[in-house]
């Protein structure tokens, strides 16, 4: 009986960890609605996300220091970690992105028509590190 208590704190515990690491606060531009599909999908994938509309995106992103060259129509901020994450990124990269938390960000840059949010994942998006390097291809 020991044994099945600690197994069933063991599993409450991680799922509690599991969910605090997956709340992610996204700011978007008021006017774009693709961002309001990417915020369904990591919905849909899992993620707690609180979304902020703001007219001032650019200063968000600057204030954060999201490299402009790999700007998109909105940015997410991993709650517990401080990652950061730009554009129209899937939940598996993001999932990948929390398993390595020397990674600042990742970005989808511009708006991918093959992304999330965007339109149907085809295997060939390709995400990259803030460094511009690349991280992911789904």
């Amino acid at each position: 009986m020991k044994k099945w208590l600690a197994m069933t704190m063991l599993s409450v515990a991680s799922s509690g960890a599991y969910a605090a690491g997956s709340a992610i606060t996204v700011y978007q531009d008021p006017n774009c609605g693709c961002c309001s599909g990417w915020v369904s999908h990591m919905r849909d994938a899992g993620f707690e996300v609180k979304a902020i509309k703001t007219n001032d995106i650019v200063s968000v992103k600057q204030k954060l220091g999201v490299p402009m060259e790999l700007a998109s129509c909105h940015t997410g901020v991993v709650e517990a970690s401080g990652q950061l994450v730009e554009g129209h990124v899937p939940a598996t990269v993001v999932r990948k992105l929390l398993a390595d938390t020397s990674v600042k960000g990742v970005a989808a840059p511009g708006m991918p028509s093959n992304a999330p949010g965007m339109g149907v994942q085809d295997g060939n998006l390709v995400t990259v590190d803030f460094n511009g390097k690349p991280f992911s291809r789904d």
